[in-house]
């Protein structure tokens, strides 16, 4: 098995979904183009909903298998909760349908109305029924942190389903300097991420959590790198002095994408989170993949750790049956 965590789909459906609800204010040009979301103009492609063309995808990338889940743009946690719920539904749905398509080798991952906690556990359940693997939820609703009390019936239900949890940075909190040069994405995303990170640690989520398992993607934001330094935090600040544990202790807990976009990188985070903590992602079909996944973590890693990060790492923690690869 070469598998992918970090794998984006869009079903066909949310196209007409959004056509006939003005409350998301989307924009549908021709068949596919979508206009005035948060990231702009965005074309949906056939890899994005189509299954057969994202298992070609998955092949041309030296990759067999995916564990999808819907790109970023489309969690809408700003609208109200029953176009929120609808709309995840939907999704969930069409997700399904993919990878019931090509059950060999796609598998997803739900996507909840995390703008009203108690329904977003309800979808989750029913989603855990009708086949998810995993869930996707954003860094932050954009107004709340994923520590906010308010999350836990969530993370409860998280815990109970024994469902593993992708972080994906979203909503933007306004940073003076990240207008320009893709910078919201390019370093925005990182900031986003290693501060939901460190605040699930920090505010104890994760030890009254103990049961979930967290996936960050982009190589985990900053957290792997700057790792020394929220440590050293803890013996000087103290507001740090009450911090439940070292933030390495979390590594097992917490596992990372190998999404660095650097072999030095890569190689560091290997060394500094186990091997064992490192999953094969790819952020595909997106623009800012790694144009040749596979191959450069075997230029890395050697072709026996890289085997391990694509599959058993990957097949333990989602439950994925290795199907027969064709990609070799």
């Amino acid at each position: 098995m070469r598998a992918d965590i970090h794998n984006h789909a869009v079903p066909e459906a949310v196209v007409e979904f959004y056509d006939r609800e003005p409350v998301f204010g989307i924009e549908v040009v021709g068949e596919r183009q979508l206009k005035g979301g948060p990231e702009g103009d965005y074309e949906l492609q056939p890899r994005f909903y189509d299954a057969a063309a994202k298992v070609q995808d998955l092949k041309r990338h030296g990759l067999d298998t995916a564990v999808m889940s819907v790109d970023p743009p489309f969690f809408h946690y700003d609208v109200d909760p029953d176009a929120g719920t609808a709309l995840a539904e939907l999704i969930n749905d069409g997700l399904r349908a993919m990878a019931s398509a090509q059950p060999d080798h796609l598998n997803w991952m739900a996507t909840v109305p995390l703008q009203a906690p108690e329904r977003a556990a309800s979808v989750l359940r029913d989603a855990h029924t009708d086949g998810c693997v995993g869930v996707e939820i954003g860094t932050s609703t954009g107004s709340r942190f994923l520590d906010d009390p308010v999350f836990e019936p969530f993370w409860a239900e998280a815990e109970a389903l024994e469902i593993p949890v992708m972080l994906h940075p979203a909503y933007q909190h306004p940073h003076p300097g990240f207008d320009s040069f893709h910078l919201t994405n390019v370093i925005g995303n990182m900031l986003e991420t290693t501060i939901a990170i460190e605040r699930l640690i920090m505010s104890g989520t994760l030890d009254r959590h103990p049961g979930v398992n967290i996936v960050i993607v982009h190589s985990g934001g900053y957290v792997p790198f700057q790792h020394g330094r929220l440590r050293h935090a803890r013996s000087v600040r103290p507001f740090e002095e009450s911090a439940p544990r070292d933030p390495a202790d979390y590594f097992g807990q917490v596992r990372f994408d190998c999404l660095t976009h650097d072999r030095k990188a890569l190689r560091f985070l290997i060394d500094q989170v186990g091997e064992e903590n490192v999953l094969m992602g790819t952020d595909l079909p997106c623009d800012m993949a790694t144009p040749e996944p596979w191959s450069e973590l075997v230029a890395v890693a050697g072709e026996e750790v890289a085997a391990r990060i694509a599959g058993p790492n990957i097949a333990e923690l989602y439950g994925l049956k290795s199907p027969v690869s064709e990609s070799r």
